[in-house]
């Protein structure tokens, strides 16, 4: 599995049902959304993408989408461990409509989701392999139910050679991942879609590079990755070898 998201949705209603119906979003609309969500920050139009490619943008940069009904946010900062503490500023604009959280990454299996309503947290789960359970308020909904009785264990294939160790939970995150990522939006990341599915590729998300005055300055970020790339040893190359063991070979 290799998904990754980082989306919130708003939406006056079933969030799935209303992605079906809208057409290309306005941006003039997108852009004051952008301002709402994002005050004092510096907002920039760039190059869009679309709710398939788009869930999980590179750092800096936003993919968003407002409808009359329904709105689309992408951006990895909403990647959280504890989804409930959310900034209240997201949380208050979901105030007389649903609000929805979906956030994985498949590099460490993590899983994070939520949903307000009305601005009233009423369910949010955050798990992985390494933590656990790290967040659990509210009820299970209801596509969450076949994990939580044991009809979904997690399936881990172990390298060649080693011993299968028990899975660090009852159930992979990524696979209640897509099934909660399908359930409260409507479309999947992974796997094999279903005839009602939303098609994410054709709805479209405007582009967006944000700045927090606050925060960080880019540049700084780049020449310390760079220094960091720098101080680095040269790269090594494995093959497996016929034990299943990793032998280091010569560079290409």
């Amino acid at each position: 599995m290799g998904a990754k998201t980082g989306l919130l949705a708003y939406a006056n209603g079933h969030v799935p049902a209303l992605l079906r119906q809208v057409a290309t979003a306005d941006l003039a609309r997108t852009s004051a959304m952008m301002q709402r969500l994002y005050p004092g920050w510096q907002i920039e139009e760039s190059a869009g993408s679309n709710l398939s490619d788009g869930v999980y943008p590179p750092d800096g940069m936003v993919y968003a989408a407002s409808w009359p009904g329904v709105e689309i946010v992408c951006d990895r900062r909403v990647v959280n461990d504890l989804p409930s503490r959310l900034p209240e500023h997201l949380v208050a604009a979901s105030v007389g409509r649903s609000l929805v959280l979906h956030a994985m990454h498949s590099v460490v299996d993590c899983l994070a989701f939520a949903v307000w309503e009305d601005g009233r947290l009423v369910r949010s789960l955050s798990l992985s392999p390494d933590s656990g359970i790290i967040e659990n308020i509210g009820e299970p909904l209801p596509f969450e139910l076949p994990y939580w009785n044991g009809d979904r264990p997690a399936d881990v294939i172990p390298w060649p050679g080693e011993q299968q160790a028990p899975y660090a939970l009852p159930f992979h995150p990524l696979s209640l991942g897509e099934d909660a990522l399908r359930a409260l939006c409507g479309f999947i990341q992974e796997g094999r879609p279903e005839p009602d599915d939303v098609d994410a590729d054709r709805i479209e998300l405007h582009g967006f590079r944000v700045r927090d005055p606050n925060g960080p300055d880019p540049a700084e970020k780049q020449a310390e990755l760079r220094r960091a790339m720098e101080a680095m040893g040269p790269p090594r190359f494995y093959t497996m070898g016929p034990d299943g063991s990793l032998i280091e070979r010569d560079s290409l």
